[in-house]
């Protein structure tokens, strides 16, 4: 007992130095410790604009994802989409290998074109893996080569637990594998840089035209993710189902309630509900403990240019390099947050464009929750004796006319 005792002791005294040395290794400690009573084998809960971990369970076992796949798949078209390589106009042409798929799929014939719009829709909202391998070779010339990509972008993300054999998650192999941690990586990477993924995620139904040789024929697209009829308390934002023998149930779900996005991951559920009831508790858990304190450049007073000596310019200005996201899972007093700005009196050239030369640090209650760098917005070289000269002049000339 006496043992038991101390251990507690020492348990709770290391806690309180967490506390104080490192508030988000508290943060980490607190919350992996609440039980939510999941019946999934892994699950992960994490806010998106932070990546804050904010419960989980099991989350770096290596496990099948199904269909849960897609969303590395859909992460490297809106990549390409973004750079140019592709617009969501462009005919996407079915090859007999697409249309060979088993599983999940929309039934597009060999030969069939589609838009690479609709092709995301049969993607995300209906789970086509004839789709996706349609939209794989349209993007990199065959599914390997697209394979080979995704576990590069997985490899970039740090993906540690991730190695994907195909781009659908169709496939029962052992070794086409990932976690629920990695599962959330690549949810808050393609959530936060393209928000429009939501705008098809969310879509309920829809119908698709199939033109073929065989004429035309309507086919109705019915969204996988059935927590977007399950809830009031929040607003679902997406994102992917995924279901095998090997895999079980799994789902990466996403939603937002008053300005707080999170990912609830749930892999290897037991049963078709279990794995959007779990999601579910896991998301309202999350929204009830979670307050978001924000900052971007609208809200921050105005920076001053700052002199610089010796330079071709006599001064350069100045901007915040970042935004700022602190998430509380405390009930912490955001009004009680100060600001506190760092700048030097000036600079000697050369000056870089993009040089970090102070700071904006976030600090409340005596504890520094943060900081964002102020950098240069102009490079600002040494000044020769030509601009030594004109400077003179244009003073002698100013002095002139002030005359």
């Amino acid at each position: 007992m006496h043992k038991n005792r101390l251990l507690s002791l020492l348990l709770a005294l290391f806690a309180a130095l967490l506390t104080v040395i490192c508030p988000s290794a508290a943060l980490h400690a607190e919350t992996t410790e609440t039980d939510l009573g999941l019946t999934a084998r892994s699950a992960l809960l994490m806010e998106a604009s932070t990546g804050t971990v904010l419960y989980e369970q099991n989350a770096d076992e290596e496990l099948s994802p199904a269909s849960i796949t897609k969303i590395m798949t859909l992460l490297l078209i809106f990549d390409a989409l973004e750079e140019g390589r592709i617009s969501l106009t462009d005919l996407v042409t079915t090859s007999a290998y697409a249309k060979s798929m088993g599983g999940s799929q929309v039934f597009l014939e060999e030969g069939e074109q589609q838009t690479v719009e609709t092709m995301i829709k049969c993607i995300v909202i209906a789970s086509g893996n004839d789709a996706s391998v349609a939209m794989a070779e349209h993007l990199a010339g065959s599914e390997t080569e697209f394979v080979r990509q995704m576990n590069e972008r997985a490899e970039e993300l740090g993906m540690s637990g991730t190695h994907f054999e195909d781009c659908c998650g169709l496939t029962e192999s052992e070794t086409h594998r990932t976690t629920a941690r990695d599962v959330a990586i690549m949810s808050r990477e393609l959530i936060t840089h393209y928000p429009q993924i939501s705008d098809y995620a969310t879509i309920w139904m829809e119908n698709i035209t199939h033109v073929t040789a065989n004429g035309s024929s309507e086919f109705t697209l019915s969204n996988t993710n059935k927590l977007l009829k399950m809830t009031q308390s929040f607003r679902v934002t997406g994102l992917k189902t995924g279901s095998t023998s090997l895999a079980k149930y799994c789902f990466s779900g996403t939603a937002e309630q008053d300005g707080i996005h999170l990912i609830a991951v749930v892999m290897a559920a037991p049963d078709y509900k279990t794995r959007f009831s779990e999601a579910q508790s896991m998301l309202n858990y999350g929204f009830s403990i979670c307050s978001l304190y924000e900052d971007t450049d609208s809200d921050r007073e105005e920076l001053p240019a700052l002199p610089v000596e010796r330079g071709k310019s006599g001064s350069v200005s100045l901007a915040y390099a970042d935004s700022f996201s602190y998430l509380s899972t405390t009930g912490e007093d955001f009004s009680q947050i100060e600001r506190r700005i760092t700048l030097p009196s000036s600079l000697t050239a050369p000056v870089e464009e993009g040089a970090a030369v102070g700071s904006l640090e976030y600090i409340l209650d005596g504890r520094t929750l943060g900081r964002i760098d102020i950098v240069t917005t102009a490079a600002v070289g040494r000044a020769g004796y030509p601009d030594f000269l004109r400077r003179f002049w244009e003073a002698f000339l100013g002095t002139g006319l002030s005359a």
